[in-house]
């Protein structure tokens, strides 16, 4: 089965449509893991912390197939904010081009929710763009998450990607 991730700039509805997606497919989601990170943080966090940030993404991703970020984000996060990214990232990155991975690609055109740990509502649509340029660039398959009906349109976008898979397990379960 692929791996569906749920990217995009910030307040662009990732966690939303993430939980909504799980419910409608059964299905576990792996948490976007800076959340944890910054509120157990006692200060400002540096570009050292991102590189944390990404080893924990990756082992909260062990095994599961919905994903509320990944670590693209912590790329396009760290370049843009630092200037740079950590090799290990960028080693961890490239070699997921070879799993099977499917992305919805949210747009930031639903209202700014301000949150203690958002730092950009002026220029999503600029990081918007970011994410399409790193996705085309990799290679990956995705979709564009916009406007009404998001769930709706991500359900009709993956529901191929699911299905087989869903459809085994019943098998095996029934068995």
């Amino acid at each position: 089965m692929h791996k569906i991730i749920i990217t995009g700039s910030e307040s662009s509805g990732k966690t939303t449509l993430c939980k909504a997606l799980s419910k409608h497919f059964n299905l576990p989601f792996s948490k976007e893991y800076a959340r944890e990170y910054l509120d157990a943080l006692n200060r400002d966090y540096n570009q050292d912390d991102l590189l944390k940030i990404a080893k924990g993404q990756l082992q909260a991703e062990n095994g599961i197939q919905l994903l509320d970020t990944d670590l693209i984000t912590l790329k396009i996060w760290s370049e843009y904010k630092y200037g740079s990214c950590n090799n290990w990232i960028l080693e961890q990155i490239e070699r997921q081009k070879t799993e099977k991975r499917f992305y919805l690609l949210c747009k930031a055109d639903i209202p700014w929710q301000a949150d203690p740990q958002r730092e950009n509502p002026n220029n999503r649509e600029e990081l918007f763009g970011l994410y399409k340029e790193e996705l085309t660039n990799l290679g990956h398959d995705y979709f564009i998450i916009e406007g009404e009906n998001r769930t709706e349109n991500s359900i009709s976008k993956i529901s191929p990607l699911t299905i087989p898979y869903l459809k085994s397990i019943y098998i095996f379960v029934k068995s």
